[in-house]
């Protein structure tokens, strides 16, 4: 089991897919799972139960995906948020933080179609001070869950998955956990 973290637009659900075909294991989009169990967008989930119910099925559907082997988990920016997930993120096997820099952050989520029609705003701030205010507080949980950091600001996500193959310990890619 590997689990990437990190905010939108850091490479998660880029990087997952690659890094499963090298490895010859299975991959999910955690935020994909939530809706597909849901049968709706998580800006409708956050539009009927705010984000607490978004929240309280963003742990159930982590409680699975953790369960399993040979799976690389693209996880939700704010799957870190809730202090379980991240003691199961840990257990399960490696966590990789893929970081970046606001400017990338923002030109990437510019030209993510998805962003704005599947992920609702989070704070009222304009999206650069969104990204700074949650990143505030989601940075030293990110770095407290992290095994690896990877920082995705200059680099495709090919040569991430090239990196992650160097630095993940030998027994994961071997067992699968």
């Amino acid at each position: 089991m590997i689990t990437l973290t990190g905010y939108r637009g850091t490479g998660k659900s880029s990087v997952a897919p690659l890094l499963a075909n090298r490895l010859g294991w299975s991959w999910i989009d955690a935020d994909a799972e939530i809706e597909r169990r849901a049968g709706q967008s998580i800006s409708d989930i956050f539009a009927a139960g705010g984000e607490p119910e978004f929240r309280r099925q963003e742990r159930a559907v982590m409680v699975d995906l953790l369960s399993r082997d040979r799976l690389v988990i693209a996880s939700g920016g704010g799957a870190i948020l809730d202090e379980q997930t991240r003691r199961d993120m840990q257990q399960a096997g490696p966590v990789v933080w893929l970081e970046a820099e606001v400017d990338t952050i923002l030109a990437r989520m510019g030209t993510d179609e998805t962003t704005t029609s599947r992920r609702p705003a989070l704070t009222e701030h304009d999206p650069r001070a969104e990204v700074e205010q949650l990143l505030s507080i989601r940075g030293p949980l990110y770095e407290a869950v992290a095994t690896i950091r990877v920082k995705t600001d200059q680099q495709t996500p090919e040569q991430i998955v090239e990196q992650l193959l160097t630095e993940l310990p030998a027994d994961v890619q071997e067992t699968g956990r």
